[in-house]
């Protein structure tokens, strides 16, 4: 079934190129299947409520530096970047499981910090932990976590239906986890460099929680239902906003124009960017991990959030399919790239 007499590198298809050439062979089967392997989460049909479920993997030296990141801050993060894939498709995370490898260099007491991270993020968002596997690892430690949600079947969100036209939308503010990373590994050398030196973090403290604490946004799920909103589609902002872009415009079938001046940047992420003479907006679509929610919506629905703090109109969809535009506050168009993270060919 997957013959193949030529070596292909995984670094040339990438992560999502990966996926979609090993998703061939998978039809689904069952009946109870309503979306298979191409979302946020797969979707599965069980009577008036349907489930959403996702699985993501952390790994040592890939994910996360224990240089810099605790591990109460880990076990947090390794669940709500799980929960953030459920509140894309639209859906209240309901409940997860944890799968934890890790070698004989980690103590009971190191494994019961991680846990706890695990046990303040199931209290923050009401979810239950109800299993799980633990294994040795002769690698680093890796973490998998499996979320499972509920979503009702008429507010489904792909995504795949973007509309030309339709309002391009983002929760929050974006970069601020990208320039939080850049000040942990300028900490990391200098410490390595300088050991009698401790990190002055303060100055950077939402951006650094950005980075080593974020959360998922079940409260952006939770507005759009007070405000009777389904988006047409939907992603959270794992990657970066340049790939979201090119994912929901490939599932679509749309382009995108983005304004700079629309995108929200907090004056920390702004700061600090500035300071590593990188240009804030680019930054800011290609750094991930931010996990806000990005969306597109009918028009008509402008005027119930035009005022809200929470969203930012940052686009539109158009016709022209493939084209992702950055317009400039200069009055210039650039072509956005799809420039995010990818697992398959960097580490952190």
């Amino acid at each position: 079934m997957f013959e193949n007499s030529d070596r292909t590198e995984l670094a040339a298809l990438g992560e999502f190129g990966l996926i979609d050439h090993l998703a061939h062979h998978f039809p689904s089967k069952s009946g109870s299947t309503f979306l298979g392997i191409g979302d946020d989460a797969a979707i599965i049909k069980l009577g008036t409520k349907h489930l959403a479920i996702s699985t993501d993997m952390m790994v040592e030296g890939v994910h996360f530096d224990l240089t810099y990141t605790p591990l109460k801050h880990l076990g947090y993060k390794a669940v709500t970047s799980n929960l953030s894939d459920i509140c894309a498709m639209n859906g209240i995370p309901t409940q997860i499981t944890v799968s934890v490898a890790f070698s004989n260099r980690f103590s009971l007491e190191a494994i019961e910090e991680l846990y706890e991270g695990i046990r303040l993020a199931c209290e923050k968002y009401e979810i239950d932990l109800i299993g799980g596997d633990t294994s040795t690892s002769r690698s680093g430690l890796v973490i998998s976590v499996t979320a499972v949600g509920e979503v009702s079947p008429k507010k489904i969100t792909k995504r795949s239906g973007a509309k030309p036209g339709d309002l391009l939308v983002l929760s929050g503010d974006i970069g601020g986890a990208y320039m939080g990373l850049q000040i942990l590994e300028r900490e990391k050398r200098v410490f390595l460099e300088h050991k009698q030196m401790q990190p002055d973090l303060e100055p950077y403290d939402y951006i650094v929680g950005r980075q080593l604490k974020p959360e998922a946004r079940l409260d952006i799920v939770k507005i759009l239902e007070e405000l009777d909103i389904v988006p047409t589609s939907m992603m959270d902002v794992s990657d970066g906003v340049a790939s979201e872009l090119h994912h929901l415009g490939k599932a679509s079938g749309v382009g995108f124009e983005v304004y700079e001046e629309k995108i929200p940047l907090d004056q920390q992420t702004l700061d600090t960017a500035l300071t590593f003479n990188l240009n804030p907006s680019i930054a800011a679509l290609n750094g991930g991990e931010d996990y806000e929610l990005l969306f597109t919506m009918d028009q008509k629905h402008y005027d119930k959030l035009k005022n809200h703090l929470d969203f930012s109109v940052i686009g539109h969809a158009t016709e022209s399919v493939g084209k992702y535009l950055l317009n400039t506050r200069a009055g210039n168009s650039f072509d956005i790239k799809a420039q995010g993270w990818n697992h398959l060919t960097e580490n952190k």
